[in-house]
């Protein structure tokens, strides 16, 4: 599998049919999607305009990938910036992980920094916006204040049925506040 930078390259290279560097952009999303694959590629075809017909407007598939570049490079720089943190804790013999410290680790890797499971509904703005105040958020909220949103600060949750799972969402932005669990078939 190629690299983020290898499928951003391509879509960038105007010598390139349109349909390829959509391809491409597509691939870049495997690599990186705060909000889950679905979700991301629609706030990009909204953000950027990104036509049907490609050949309408070639330069909406620019400004989606360089949207989703800013937002990898403040996730990457947070990234790094843990590693090296980690290594300095690791050499002054804390091997194991604070409490505070579990969120960024735990959270699942790459894609879904932000996962929202209804791709009409997520947050406002662009993705480097949120990805920005995910970064700055505090984590989870005290024992026994509830579920807090990461994204916005909302409280609020409302229930979203999906094909598999029912998860709790912001009811301000979108955003999976938590999984509740299964769907049940009801027979």
């Amino acid at each position: 599998m190629s690299s983020f930078t290898t499928h951003r390259r391509r879509v960038l290279d105007q010598a390139l049919p349109a349909r390829v560097r959509h391809t491409n952009l597509r691939c870049c999303l495997v690599q990186f999607a705060p909000y889950g694959f679905r979700a991301t590629y629609d706030h990009l075809c909204h953000s950027a305009g990104i036509p049907r017909p490609l050949d309408k407007d070639p330069d909406s598939l620019v400004r989606a990938v360089e949207e989703l570049h800013a937002a990898r490079r403040l996730w990457l720089a947070h990234v790094h910036a843990f590693a090296a943190q980690r290594r300095r804790e690791k050499s002054g013999g804390q091997r194991e992980l604070r409490r505070d410290q579990m969120r960024p680790v735990r959270q699942r890797g790459w894609q879904d920094i932000a996962y929202c499971p209804d791709p009409s509904f997520r947050p406002e703005g662009e993705l480097s916006a949120v990805v920005g105040r995910v970064l700055r958020s505090p984590g989870r909220a005290a024992a026994g204040s509830g579920l807090v949103c990461r994204v916005c600060g909302g409280r609020d949750g409302v229930a979203w049925d999906g094909s598999l799972w029912v998860h709790r969402l912001c009811a301000t932005c979108g955003v999976s506040l938590a999984v509740v669990g299964p769907v049940r078939d009801v027979v």
